[in-house]
């Protein structure tokens, strides 16, 4: 018998669940390079060089022992990433030297904004993919901290969430051992590669998590043990130590602006001139500029454009508004008349950034562009997030509000449909047109408003004040996976229950109307009659097509693959076409329930026809739009926001073109402002109504 070779670590061999690990952490680690490297070139960081940015150490008061940071006394190394050999108690600001930015592998980051640090972040997880030597090393993943709430959320609970929305692969449930720092109930990959130290935590942003949580923040970090890099401006960071205990075992850097020095002007010599077209064969419109500040480097103006160009941030607006503008000159910066503080400087240059990239737009629509992307961000300033996501874009009106939208657009889909199917019952049946359509539009009022009333309740019970999230799943003919599979049962009571439920609304209108209003002039008696037989065999007839499309599809579902969709479009479509399958399910099935009666004689094919069309597909539609994900973001985001002057009709393309302009960024399967300053200076200039 030949046994095959088992590959070894430690001279232990390799679990199942530990190879399950590994393969997990490798394809987590390929689709991070891809996503990262391609935002890197989107941004133009490496176009032609990067801006050079500079670090100190900061003061002690900011950073734990020196002797937790190294080495204990006994010479174990300690839990937090290590600097380079430094001298204990060093004073900050006094080596410019050392480490570059790329290579520091740096436990605290911290400094004013747009200096650079979600940049230099970026590049470190790039380094450390880079670096991963075998399956076992932790893969470095980049959260944006400006949705934990340390006070209801752990930091691992969080970050298996936030891996399970942006890498829907790592939501597949997993029954193995190994878990028992994920928490109760999260058995699927994402837990177990948190739960086990596969993820190496990149957390930029301390400063953006809500006011008041920052020292329940930083206890709730000194709380676990996992190795970990940290981002924050100085000022968050420094009040949350100043309330609890520095972070533990952590070094921590400060990012330095470009100062008034020969230095950091040779910086900006070699980087704006290179980014910006040539004016003459030998110069750009920057040396004029740049020789200014060099001659007269205490001139206000120079102190005023070298202060604003000092952060990275600001530096790239710059190389952006004035590097492909023929009408647009960079001299117009030393206006010491126009721009009489850098703060009005600063926001001259975010007030431009967004006209100039869009430049190449008709001026009737560059001129509401403003607008929408000071809804966006308000939106997001009321959520007090940074991460836009398509299925919470309706979230921000008023719970009311979205009721009603929700209860309109049910109501307009079944009210249409039924009016048109009773006008055609009743002309099928010796009617004339005339009380065929006004019984027809009766009976669609009726219908309609019921639904409308019923769809929108329910969605307000469901769903209250959040928003719906996305299934992590798609359609595969060729089967799901077991852990989907186990759902089939408990699919199948659920959607019986909603299926009976929808069934008695919708046929105890029909009847009341039909016994109340009908041709017949029986009134009550055809209400009874009607109702008794009619509505328990539709019933049960939805109850049961609900509850065999909910279980079918249990076994054409399997996880989206994680190297696919871990972008915004791609989720959207998935889960588009998910929808769309449940619709076309319960269509099927209860057109054969309807087929199996009328061959029974139970009802005529007059009855089957509205059935099918008012039941299976009105029901279908009306469950599609309310209650799902994709559902909300067409009546809420493609109609409702549109409609009223907040978006543009064509959502998606509109976010896909200013992710491509550079205004957003993507973040796994969210988009996210390219910079949070950016995202402020929106929300306060945008006079957009709520």
């Amino acid at each position: 018998m030949i046994q095959a070779h088992t590959v070894t670590i430690g001279g232990r061999p390799r679990s199942r669940f530990e190879k399950a690990l590994d393969n997990d952490a490798d394809l987590l680690a390929e689709s991070l390079r891809n996503q990262w490297r391609a935002e890197e070139e989107q941004r133009k960081i490496r176009d032609p060089i990067p801006l050079p940015v500079r670090w100190l150490l900061a003061p002690d008061e900011l950073m734990d022992h020196w002797s937790n940071i190294h080495r204990s006394s006994d010479g174990s190394v300690c839990h937090r990433e290590r600097l380079p050999p430094a001298v204990p108690g060093r004073p900050a600001g006094r080596d410019p030297g050392g480490p570059s930015p790329d290579s520091l592998p740096a436990a605290g980051g911290a400094g004013p904004g747009g200096i650079g640090k979600t940049i230099l972040t970026i590049r470190f997880v790039l380094d450390r993919l880079a670096a991963r030597d075998t399956p076992a090393d932790p893969v470095p993943v980049l959260f944006s901290l400006a949705s934990w709430n340390p006070s209801t959320t752990t930091l691992r609970g969080w970050m298996t969430s936030q891996l399970e929305r942006d890498h829907p692969r790592l939501a597949d449930k997993r029954d193995q051992p190994g878990l028992a720092r994920a928490g109760p109930g999260r058995w699927t990959r994402a837990a177990a590669l948190v739960g086990n130290d596969r993820i190496l935590p990149v957390l930029d942003g301390f400063d953006e998590i809500a006011d008041g949580l920052h020292r329940p923040a930083l206890e709730a970090l000194n709380d676990t043990d996992m190795p970990l890099l940290l981002t924050s401006r100085r000022t968050e960071y420094a009040a949350a130590v100043t309330g609890t205990k520095a972070l533990n075992s952590a070094a921590v850097v400060e990012l330095t602006a470009l100062s008034l020095t020969a230095l950091s002007l040779t910086d900006l010599n070699n980087y704006l001139p290179r980014t910006t077209r040539k004016a003459t064969p030998t110069s750009t419109g920057w040396e004029p500029v740049l020789e200014h500040l060099r001659d007269h480097p205490r001139h206000p103006a120079s102190v005023r454009l070298t202060t604003v160009l000092a952060t990275p941030l600001m530096g790239a607006l710059a190389r952006t508004i004035y590097r492909d503008t023929p009408d647009r000159d960079p001299s117009e910066l030393l206006d010491t008349d126009g721009f009489r503080t850098p703060e009005a400087l600063g926001d001259h240059l975010l007030d431009n950034f967004i006209p100039t990239v869009y430049r190449d737009q008709a001026p009737a629509h560059r001129a509401r562009i403003p607008h929408r992307l000071g809804y966006l961000a308000q939106h997001l300033d009321r959520l007090g997030t940074r991460d836009l996501a398509w299925w919470q874009l309706g979230s921000t009106l008023r719970r009311s509000s979205r009721m009603c939208v929700i209860g309109l657009v049910t109501a307009l889909v079944f009210g249409l449909m039924d009016a048109l199917l009773m006008w055609f019952v009743l002309w099928y049946e010796g009617a004339g047109p005339v009380p065929g359509l006004l019984t027809g539009l009766l009976n669609g009022l009726s219908f309609g408003s019921a639904a409308g009333l019923a769809f929108g309740l329910a969605y307000g019970l469901m769903y209250g004040n959040a928003a719906p999230e996305p299934s992590r799943v798609r359609v595969r003919l060729l089967g799901g996976t077991k852990e989907l599979r186990k759902e089939i049962v408990p699919r199948l009571l659920i959607g019986f229950v909603g299926g009976f439920g929808f069934g008695f609304m919708a046929w105890t209108v029909d009847t009341l109307v039909i016994g109340l209003a009908g041709p017949s002039g029986d009134g009550l008696l055809t209400f009874l009659a009607h109702g008794a037989r009619t509505g328990l065999i539709n019933r049960l007839m939805y109850g049961l097509a609900a509850g065999l499309t909910f279980a079918l599809t249990a076994v054409f579902e399997a996880p989206i693959d994680i190297d696919t969709a871990v972008s915004p479009p791609d989720l959207l479509r998935t889960n588009r076409v998910m929808v769309l399958f449940h619709l076309l399910v319960f269509v099927l099935f209860t057109g054969i329930g309807g087929g199996i009666l009328c061959w029974t004689q139970l009802i005529r094919i007059v009855d089957w026809i509205s059935i099918g069309a008012v039941g299976g597909l009105g029901g279908g539609l009306a469950y599609a739009l309310s209650l799902t994900a994709w559902g909300q973001w067409v009546t809420l985001s493609r109609i409702w926001l549109p409609l009223t002057g907040r978006l543009p009709w064509a959502v998606h393309a509109f976010l896909k073109d200013a992710h491509r302009r550079g205004v957003l960024r993507q973040s796994g399967a969210v988009y996210q402002f390219r910079h949070a300053r950016l995202q402020d200076h929106l929300t306060h200039a945008s006079r957009m109504p709520r």
